[in-house]
Formats: structure tokens, C-alpha cells, sequence
């Protein structure tokens, strides 16, 4: 029988946990003083909120529906000025090449001027042009002989108009020219590059890049003539953007 005089000198035993019972006490003292104290869960700070989730879908499905409908009118609108307008490039044709002052040394080197008439005319019925740089050369096979520039003009809606441009070299280096020369004939080409501005109205296109190409242009000239012209009458020259 216990003395009821005895006193407390232990602490209760602490209850058990998940399922399992608690340690035996050694010598009237528990094996864990203390009670175990469990772990918390801690809350997790990065989580997925799925209303965010679906608004930032439905965002980015009407900016994608915005962009698909802005190229659509965009489009649209291009098209149907297109069809309105019709916009065509402009014709070139050489109407005479003449050839004045020209010597070919016995190196092959070579001098003269070149005096070339075109006419230019504008197909379009609702639009005017504006011929803003042209530039243009005189070639032998692909050597360059000379360049020029031609001054800047505007050109009405079926509009002709007579361009000249004068070209003059020095001292050019071409290889075969002798022999082509004593057939009577030699064969130039002439190429031109102008940057041209679409005008209907109010509206304006943007700046286009015209190259026209005048290709084996035949001038009579003996071997004993620094003078001669194109035979064959005038000559229609490719026009490409």
C-alpha cells in the first residue's frame, strides 16, 4: 500500500500518439517529460489560383482575335483600293539612240557620247506618278561605260512624256569591242533605275523602285565613223518593280 504521506516527485505520462503507447517510466519518471508537441502543416505560398489562370487565357484570346481582325480589314481595304485603282507600271520606249565623238583605242579603250530619247507613258487612268531619282548607264555587253542622272518630273494620268538623257565617257575599258566594230555594228545596252511615288487623290502609296532595261541596242558605226545610230527603229524596254 502506498504512503499517502509520500510526495509527488514525477510527472504524469504523456498520452499516446498515433496509435502507439507511450514509453514505460523508469524509476517513477516518465521517459519524456515533456509532451511531444506535433508538427504543423505550413501553408504553401506559391499555389495555382484558377480564376487568374482563366482570365489571362481569356485576355490573350481576344488580343489574338483583336490582331486577326485588324489584318482582315487592313487587308480588305488594300484589296478593294487595289481593285478600285488598278495601279500599273509605267511603259518605256527608246525612241532614238545616237552616238557621237566615239574613238576605241588599240587597248580597247573607249570615249564618246550617247544622246538617248525616250518615251514614257502612264497607263493608269486614276493615278499620277512622280518620278523622284532616276538614274541611268550605258552599257557594252556588262561593262559599264558611263552613268548620268536624269532631273526629277511628274507625270500625269495617261500622261506621255519625252525624256533625254546625254551620256559621256572618257576613258572606258571594254574587252572585244574592236571586232564587233569592224562588222559595222556594235551592240549596247542601257539600264535605268527610278524611284517613283503612286499618287490617287489623297492617297498615296508608299515609294516603289522602277528598273527599266533597254537590251541589245544596236548602233551603225564603221570602223572608219566616230558617229552613228540605232537601227531597227524604237525599242520597248522592260519595266520590273
Amino acid at each position: 500500500m502506498a504512503d499517502p504521506n509520500r510526495p509527488v516527485t514525477g510527472y504524469p505520462a504523456p498520452p499516446a500518439s498515433n496509435g502507439y503507447p507511450a514509453p514505460p517510466a523508469s524509476n517513477g519518471y516518465p521517459a519524456y517529460p515533456y509532451a511531444v508537441q506535433q508538427q504543423q502543416h505550413q501553408p504553401s505560398y506559391y499555389y495555382s489560383n484558377p480564376l487568374a489562370n482563366q482570365q489571362r487565357a481569356t485576355f490573350l484570346r481576344r488580343m489574338f482575335a483583336l490582331f486577326i481582325g485588324c489584318v482582315i480589314i487592313i487587308g480588305t481595304i488594300a484589296f478593294i483600293i487595289w481593285l478600285v485603282l488598278r495601279p500599273q507600271v509605267p511603259q518605256f520606249t527608246l525612241q532614238t539612240l545616237t552616238l557621237t565623238n566615239f574613238n576605241v583605242t588599240s587597248n580597247s579603250m573607249i570615249s564618246g557620247n550617247w544622246d538617248a530619247r525616250f518615251t514614257v507613258r502612264n497607263p493608269n487612268s486614276k493615278i499620277t506618278l512622280f518620278y523622284d531619282h532616276v538614274e541611268a548607264a550605258v552599257f557594252y555587253k556588262s561593262e559599264s561605260i558611263a552613268e548620268t542622272a536624269v532631273p526629277p518630273f511628274v507625270q500625269g494620268k495617261k500622261n506621255e512624256t519625252a525624256v533625254r538623257t546625254t551620256f559621256a565617257s572618257l576613258s572606258a575599258y571594254v574587252d572585244g569591242i574592236n571586232s564587233e566594230r569592224a562588222h559595222g555594228t556594235v551592240e549596247f545596252n542601257l539600264r535605268m533605275v527610278a524611284r517613283v511615288r503612286f499618287r490617287a487623290g489623297s492617297w498615296w502609296a508608299r515609294r516603289r523602285i522602277l528598273r527599266i532595261y533597254c537590251p541589245d541596242l544596236s548602233v551603225r558605226v564603221s570602223a572608219n565613223s566616230s558617229a552613228g545610230e540605232m537601227t531597227g527603229g524604237s525599242k520597248h524596254c522592260r519595266v520590273g518593280l
